[in-house]
């Protein structure tokens, strides 16, 4: 089995990350968003690399399990 307890918790990190960059870019674009642009953006600048670092992480716990 590839997938394990902890490759599944690096992708629904992968997952929540990944929807609140979309969600901040789309809060960001139309108009004023609702926790503030400042605190939007951090969210936003923190969750594309957070996104691509817990795929990674998942994809190397499955390789790794792959044995």
């Amino acid at each position: 089995m590839y997938l394990t307890p902890k490759s599944g918790l690096f992708l629904g990190g992968s997952c929540v990350t990944a929807i609140a960059a979309v969600g901040s870019i789309f809060e960001l674009s139309y108009g004023q968003p609702d926790l503030g642009v400042p605190l939007t953006t951090i969210i936003l600048v923190l969750s594309i690399p957070l996104t691509g670092l817990f795929f990674f992480a998942a994809v190397r716990d499955a390789r790794d399990n792959i044995k």
